[in-house]
């Protein structure tokens, strides 16, 4: 009886694990405070030093109300900035089911602004973003992060891209230059 022996088998491992199971103290890792060194008042006191939040924090110098900022639609240029070379890269571009969202740096995607994303550069950074096919060049304000997908240095809005001809094709090389 090949059957019973299994079954045999089965049980005798089940009544065992039940067995096991029952010999653990119920709270084996959980420690008491009757077992601890610590008095209750001293537990009490351990969290004196820490004092409540305020309900929201109070505005200081430099906040900005993100519901009624409206950002530039095109960065401003001094005649007195310099620029530093990010090299070349290869440049996308948001579609429009973007428009609307909010953007990594609290502020609405404007497909219609001059702005992108870049994974590391400041939020309000200017890069001058320029096609080396045709030349053609634009400033945008970097306000959010990306891109994350195919090796991309830089995603622009598609009024950016548009400036530099890049719609048909989607994405191109560009050369990158931050503007301080």
């Amino acid at each position: 009886m090949i059957g019973r022996d299994k079954y045999d088998s089965w049980r005798a491992l089940t009544a065992a694990a039940l067995v096991m199971a029952a010999a653990l103290p119920a709270q084996a890792s959980t420690p008491s405070m009757l077992d601890g060194d610590i008095t209750e008042a001293e537990f009490e006191q351990s969290f004196e030093r820490f004092e409540a939040l305020p309900a929201a924090p109070s505005p200081g110098h430099g906040v900005v109300d993100l519901e009624s900022f409206d950002p530039p639609l095109e960065p401003e240029l001094d005649e007195h900035d310099t620029v530093r070379s990010l090299g070349v890269g290869v440049a996308s571009y948001y579609g429009k089911r973007f428009h609307g969202r909010p953007t990594a740096s609290g502020e609405r995607f404007n497909m219609r602004a001059m702005t992108a994303a870049h994974k590391t550069l400041p939020f309000g950074t200017k890069v001058r973003v320029i096609n080396p096919r045709n030349g053609r060049e634009v400033v945008v304000r970097i306000n959010d992060r990306g891109p994350y997908s195919g090796g991309r240095a830089i995603d622009l809005s598609r009024a950016a891209a548009e400036e530099i001809g890049l719609i048909n094709a989607g994405h191109g090389r560009v050369e990158l230059e931050v503007v301080s």
